[in-house]
């Protein structure tokens, strides 16, 4: 008798752990001939506030860390990725990506990763400044996370979605809910297990998998949530004008596939100005 071939369930990431969606719902993804690969979890709008919650339990952390540690584990997950970088070749190539286009895959994850941890302790002395002022004071500009950050994944990539969403997001300080391609999210999920086995302390990522339809007002009106990023073109953006109501930011990245740069972390920043006097010296009369 053959042995029965049991079809992983891929399960949501929160807090660190690997929890099912509290609905008991999940949804299969299938190969081209129709075949079952995978079953997914199938998030539930509690399991979205579950994920905010870690998130904002886990931000003060990762926001207090230096910079120079946050670029050492962002470049610890590249290494990571490095290391099993054929299984998520081949992952990818189970969903139907050929197999030149699943390697440039995961090779452009890796580059997006080693970029943004060299960017970790750079960006904020770059951006940041001294503005001149009328007055006998110093006055200076700084960069600070914005906090909690939920995002929505390109539909159309399994792995360079959420790196290339995710990396600039807690680059910057900040920690993340990222809703993952619904149709592709196998290799977010699986990234989500090199998280789990890495530095970055857990409820900083947090992957969930499911409908966009049916996560996204809950997304775009907690809140808890300080910014949401829309990394797809085809969201219609009547349904995040919710997001003003609680006061939100948001960011849209539709072609965060192809681009990279240090101002994808000014983003998710928040600029704080600090005024200070300038004393004069009694001797010399001279500020210091």
């Amino acid at each position: 008798m053959p042995r029965l071939d049991i079809k992983k369930t891929y399960k949501l990431f929160i807090g660190g752990k690997f929890p099912r969606t509290e609905s008991g719902r999940s949804y299969p993804i299938n190969d081209e001939q129709g075949g079952v690969i995978a079953n997914l979890c199938l998030a539930s709008r509690k399991d979205f506030r579950n994920a905010v919650v870690a998130a904002r339990k886990a931000q003060s952390g990762w926001a207090g860390m230096t910079a120079y540690n946050r670029g050492q584990i962002l470049y610890r997950l590249a290494e990571m990725l490095e290391a099993r970088h054929d299984a998520f070749a081949a992952e990818m190539q189970t969903l139907g990506l050929p197999k030149k286009q699943a390697k440039k895959e995961v090779d452009t994850s890796i580059d997006r990763l080693v970029y943004y941890a060299g960017w970790c302790d750079k960006y904020s002395a770059i951006f940041s400044s001294v503005n001149p002022t009328a007055t006998a004071h110093f006055n200076f500009s700084v960069h600070e996370p914005t906090g909690v950050v939920a995002a929505i994944l390109p539909e159309e990539s399994p792995l360079l979605g959420l790196i290339s969403t995710i990396a600039p997001i807690i680059a910057g300080g900040n920690s993340v809910i990222v809703l993952a391609s619904q149709m592709k999210a196998t290799s977010a999920v699986s990234f989500a297990e090199v998280i789990q086995n890495s530095d970055v302390p857990s409820g900083v990522v947090n992957v969930l998998t499911g409908d966009g339809q049916e996560l996204l007002p809950q997304m775009a009106s907690h809140l808890d949530v300080n910014a949401l990023v829309i990394a797809r073109s085809d969201v219609e953006m009547e349904k995040l004008l919710v997001a003003s109501e609680n006061v939100k930011r948001l960011i849209h990245w539709p072609s965060i596939l192809t681009e990279q740069d240090p101002y994808k972390i000014l983003d998710a920043q928040e600029v704080k100005t600090t005024w200070h006097p300038v004393q004069e010296s009694a001797s010399s009369g001279e500020g210091y």
